[in-house]
């Protein structure tokens, strides 16, 4: 009988729901849950079941389901006392089970569907209706809930169901997009006292964690469905997890920003301005995983780095060795040694290529000296090695050698800017460089007084164009750039030009400072500044007058370059005794990157922290690893020496120039444009 069909049911469903804190709806279309109910029947038994009570029934709470061990439980489980209804039954599972869940399920009262009916009347055959001589009782679906599936409050059954779709939605976006790694990365930051206010979001933090170590564990045709049941459990902190400030530093250490970065902006929403780490951002575990991948490769004895010496590097890789020759004379008996050089009143000089230099000339030389210019402050470079020769090599190339230039760059600041997208191609270039995660800006004002910055990047008439602005908004990296470029003298004013730069947003009281490199028909001019530029302060950095006719002369601020200025214990605008001239380390055995010529200089003597190595020297083996690489390159110190081999170098990426006196067969007098 189909009162005894209704009982199992709520026998069923009684059991189903005694642990659950909710019920979900699927997304089954009702007219195919009452056409499935209602075709499973014989043909001859279809009518008597066509009943307006169980259609209301079937499409209103058919689809309701349960959610265990992250499969859905249906209604419908459950074995029918009447043979009759057994396929019935077992269709409206198989259909409603294969379904994916569209809500939660309330409803408005605790009885739902119409339990039974007494009809008291039929038609007869001029369809009045006349009275039944005994009445009939009709069975029908019908399921009491407990209260917790009832609606209370005062807002709308749509929005509650509103509001948990949502939750769920960006439940598992959350366990979808945060990665497992950067749940436990930012737990051990906390662990350390590394990240401010860390402790605040631990709970939800580790509640998180143990439910994406759980969703990656499930099947992905189930993990809609651990969203569903866990987000209507969590508190709505933990569920929304993705739209919190710890939120959005997981996710921005899930999508590969640099652990550094994603701090910072995390601090910045959270912290005070002068608030300072008190930790490094590297967590034990990352030590730990870098150091079994060192080891398993066997590069334990290659991270202890030092300056090389001449004794370190074969003569095969060597252009040129001084071979201390007699003093040059002729030409250049009227340089003294301690008399600073105006480049501009060497007469006679005669301009060739590095390429021809070196093929050509270098060969047959006995002696060299370089001018050490202003423009060279930023090229001076040092190469580092192993301190253990027999170690292997950590990068691409196969010797243990690499370099550092001054600030502990990899190359110039015209590449720098090619590889943030600036150009670097055109008539007139500005550029500028600096090394922390302050927001510095680079302004140029136009003869016309039109002000190229960040607020004004294009001016359509000159084509002044500021085309890099970094750091904007967020600290992101420690070598940062901007750049104006004018592309064609056809466009450009002839005037004077003001260079200025503007610290936007302080953000660091370390690694302060700035370079700011001028550009024009080859010729590059360096200014800096050592000390910090204050938050919101600007600072006027160069003037000079550009004419298409002269191209730029430089007013007192340039002039005063002629002064020599002391680094690493030489001159600027001295000769010095050119000690070695050698290819860079990645050119010795095959071509690998940038091609660096060194010039290696008598006298000259590293007193920085010189880093013992780059990320991008690093062999792909070891990138995986890059944060703690980063912070060791940085840490590692650079054994001293005083046979250190320093001095120049030039990327080939670079257009410079340098002024050789040069003993050969004859003396010369040579400009090297490179």
């Amino acid at each position: 009988m189909f009162k005894d069909v209704r009982k199992s049911m709520q026998e069923a469903f009684l059991l189903l729901i005694k642990e659950q804190v909710c019920l979900f709806i699927t997304d089954v279309d009702k007219d195919t849950l009452w056409t499935t109910y209602l075709e499973s029947f014989a043909p001859e038994n279809k009518q008597e079941h066509n009943c307006n009570y169980c259609r209301s029934f079937i499409k209103n709470y058919g689809n309701v389901v349960a959610i265990v061990d992250n499969k859905l439980k249906t209604i419908w489980e459950f074995t029918p006392p009447d043979e009759e209804f057994t396929d019935v039954i077992k269709n409206m599972h198989k259909l409603v089970a294969k379904s994916q869940i569209r809500d939660i399920f309330l409803a408005e009262n605790a009885k739902i569907g119409v339990s039974e009916n007494i009809q008291r009347f039929t038609k007869n055959e001029a369809g009045n209706q006349i009275p039944l001589a005994s009445p009939i009782t009709w069975n029908h679906f019908s399921l009491e809930l407990p209260k917790a599936f009832v609606h209370k409050g005062s807002l709308s059954i749509e929005s509650v169901m509103g509001t948990a779709r949502d939750a769920k939605n960006v439940f598992k976006r959350s366990l979808d997009e945060i990665t497992l790694d950067s749940v436990e990365t930012v737990l051990e930051l906390i662990a350390q006292n590394s990240l401010y206010r860390g402790e605040e979001f631990k709970g939800i933090l580790t509640d998180f964690l143990k439910h994406k170590k759980a969703y990656s564990k499930c099947p992905t045709s189930l993990q809609d469905n651990y969203a569903w049941n866990n987000a209507t459990k969590m508190s709505s902190a933990s569920a929304k997890i993705r739209n919190t400030s710890i939120g959005t530093l997981l996710t921005e250490i899930s999508e590969g920003k640099e652990l550094d970065f994603a701090v910072t902006a995390f601090e910045r929403m959270v912290a005070p301005t002068n608030y300072k780490r008190p930790t490094a951002l590297i967590t034990k575990r990352m030590i730990e995983d870098a150091e079994k991948t060192i080891n398993e490769l066997g590069y334990t004895e290659s991270l202890a780095r030092r300056f090389a010496v001449p004794e370190d590097v074969a003569i095969k890789n060597v252009l040129f060795v001084n071979r201390d020759a007699k003093k040059l004379a002729g030409v250049f008996n009227e340089l003294k040694e301690n008399v600073a050089i105006n480049p501009k009143s060497l007469t006679k000089l005669e301009e060739i290529t590095i390429d021809k230099f070196i093929n050509e000339i270098l060969p047959n030389s006995k002696g060299i000296q370089l001018l050490f210019e202003n423009t060279h402050l930023n090229n001076l470079v040092s190469l580092i090695t192993a301190e253990n020769k027999d170690a292997p090599a950590l990068f691409k190339w196969n010797n243990p050698f690499s370099w550092s230039y001054t600030n502990a760059v990899t190359d110039s600041i015209k590449e720098q800017v090619k590889a943030a997208g600036g150009r670097v191609e055109g008539e007139l270039r500005v550029s500028l460089s600096w090394f922390n995660y302050d927001d510095l800006d680079l302004h140029v004002k136009e003869p016309s007084g039109n002000m190229i910055w960040f607020r004004n990047k294009l001016n359509p008439i000159t084509r002044g164009h500021l085309d890099v602005d970094m750091n904007a908004g967020s600290g992101n990296t420690r070598n940062a750039v901007e750049n104006v470029i004018w592309p064609s003298k056809t466009s450009m004013q002839d005037g004077e030009y003001k260079v200025y730069v503007n610290n936007f947003a302080k953000r660091e009281n370390k690694d302060v400072g700035f370079i700011v490199e001028v550009e024009q028909n080859g010729q590059i001019f360096n200014f800096g500044q050592e000390k910090a530029v204050r938050d919101k302060e600007t600072v006027e950095v160069a003037r000079f007058t550009y004419s298409k006719k002269d191209g730029i002369k430089f007013g007192t601020t340039v002039e005063s370059k002629v002064l020599s200025k002391e680094k690493w214990g030489i001159s600027t605008n001295k000769f010095y005794k050119v000690k070695m001239i050698m290819n860079s380390p990645n050119f010795w055995e095959g071509n690998i990157g940038n091609k660096h010529t060194f010039f290696i200089l008598e006298g000259a003597k590293n007193d920085e922290s010189a880093r013992g190595f780059f990320n991008e020297f690093l062999k792909e083996e070891l990138v995986k690893n890059k944060k703690v690489f980063e912070v060791l390159g940085g840490k590692l110190k650079v054994a001293d020496s005083d046979k250190q081999l320093s001095g120049l170098g030039f990327s080939s990426t670079q257009r410079a120039s340098i002024i050789l006196k040069v003993e050969g067969k004859f003396d010369r007098l040579l400009k090297i444009n490179i």
